[in-house]
């Protein structure tokens, strides 16, 4: 059985465009025929084509104004033009544009079959070499979440355990901390990973704007909508949606998406025909949603409905183990990327990256190597190259002065005290951070009467 690949017939003469259909549906292909370059493009809107084959003479739209158009939306789609003319010009011109191959009128069926199947095979090839490349990019995603402590070996656990299943997925965590990168990790090692990656921000849309976005539109749907127009949602189906910045969107939009997410329906902004999709939802927030659902500004239902398994990304001052070998990767990746010789960072400069708080995270780490990279002629950096806020940090609250004759029970409880402050008062990270149990460290908060 021919592999069911689909396959857009176009062309004004009604009799040559049935023939061919009936010649292409007898070989097993899914053909559909069109009489303008018009109704064609309406077609490619609504449906994925593999191949395009297509009169140059054609009213209202010549076959070489269409092709122009649909190269530049679906270059990817293959295309056979065919005309009565034997025009070389008009052909080479057509070859020029993108098309695979031309048919001179009458058609020859023997040179017909050969040209669409040939077309259709470096279709395959061509669909075949994205998914390597895909797969290429997925390992390099997956390697760019760097880190051997004890904070990041829970996210890679994690990652692994949903990765290879459809379940909803939270990624909670502050501004940089690489809450995309792990999402794409999770797309990219499930069975989804030939399917596409589709991310919206919620954060930078308008409410009147996300329905539109998420959901598409149909022609005349509202001003300015001059074509059918797919959504997120849509265009997601079969792979993977990532909502960035889901918190930030407002109730109105809440309920619509909630409708969606538990049904998987829906249909376009002015349009009746429902339409169902299969598509993975990731959603990230650096908010903190259970207490913007207490404060009335995130609904419950909704929260619920997304936190089945939430993934919380630490933020790079609770893993400064990692920092020497974040620096390591993005010195090397700067390095290359401009042209220069290979740096090293002195001890007492790592020292003093170790301990600055980074509040920017991962990323801001990367753009400061990248600037160190580009600013310092020197092979080695230096404490005086840094800024000076991380040149100061060994004066911040992840250092203590301790007087001696201090005794230990002041020391403990002072070391308790500043250490659930640098956490926010986040009992279990702060348990981790000072290497003793959850149990132990709430026993010592009630002992010193530690107010957090």
């Amino acid at each position: 059985m021919t592999q069911a690949f689909h396959v857009l017939i176009v062309d004004d003469e009604v009799n040559i465009r049935n023939a061919l259909v009936t010649m292409l549906e007898k070989k097993g292909y899914r053909v559909f025929g069109t009489g303008t370059g018009a109704e064609a493009l309406r077609h490619l809107e609504e449906t994925p084509v593999d191949l395009v084959i297509t009169d140059l003479r054609m009213p209202e739209m010549g076959g070489v104004e269409f092709l122009r158009r649909l190269k530049n939306k679906w270059s990817n789609t293959e295309v056979v033009v065919m005309t009565a003319f034997g025009s070389i010009d008009t052909a080479v011109e057509a070859m020029r544009l993108g098309a695979y191959d031309y048919l001179t009128k009458p058609i020859d069926r023997e040179r017909f079959g050969v040209v669409v199947e040939k077309a259709l095979e470096r279709r395959t090839l061509t669909s075949e070499n994205k998914q390597l490349r895909d797969r290429l990019e997925t390992r390099t995603c997956f390697d760019q979440m760097v880190g051997e402590s004890e904070a990041m070996q829970g996210v890679y656990s994690l990652v692994e355990m949903v990765a290879d299943s459809d379940v909803t997925v939270l990624l909670t965590g502050e501004s940089g901390t690489g809450k995309e990168l792990v999402a794409r990790a999770i797309h990219h090692k499930s069975p989804r990973a030939d399917g596409p990656f589709i991310t919206m921000n919620c954060g930078a849309l308008p409410e009147n704007l996300f329905e539109s976005e998420l959901f598409g539109y149909e022609k005349g749907a509202f001003t300015g909508a001059m074509s059918t127009k797919a959504g997120r949602f849509e265009l997601a189906d079969g792979g993977t949606l990532l909502l960035d910045e889901v918190g930030e969107l407002s109730l109105k939009s809440q309920v619509d998406f909630l409708r969606v997410l538990e049904t998987k329906e829906f249909r376009r902004l002015g349009g009746t025909k429902l339409i169902k999709v299969d598509t993975r939802i990731i959603a990230a927030t650096n908010r903190k949603l259970d207490e913007a659902v207490n404060q009335g500004d995130f609904r419950e239902d909704l929260y619920y409905r997304l936190n089945v398994v939430p993934i919380r990304l630490p933020p790079l001052r609770e893993r400064a183990d990692d920092v020497p070998l974040l620096v390591d990767r993005y010195l090397s990746a700067s390095s290359a990327r401009h042209h220069r010789g290979p740096k090293e960072v002195s001890r007492d400069a790592m020292q003093l990256l170790r301990l600055y708080g980074w509040p920017g995270n991962v990323r801001q780490l990367r753009n400061l190597m990248e600037r160190l990279v580009v600013t310092v002629r020197e092979t080695t950096i230096q404490p005086a190259h840094l800024p000076e806020e991380i040149q100061v940090s060994k004066e911040d609250t992840r250092t203590m002065l301790i007087t001696l004759g201090t005794s230990l029970e002041q020391i403990e409880r002072q070391v308790i005290e500043r250490t659930l402050k640098e956490v926010t008062n986040h009992r279990e990270n702060a348990a981790r951070l000072l290497g003793i149990s959850l149990r132990t460290l709430q026993y010592k908060i009630k002992e010193y009467e530690i107010l957090d």
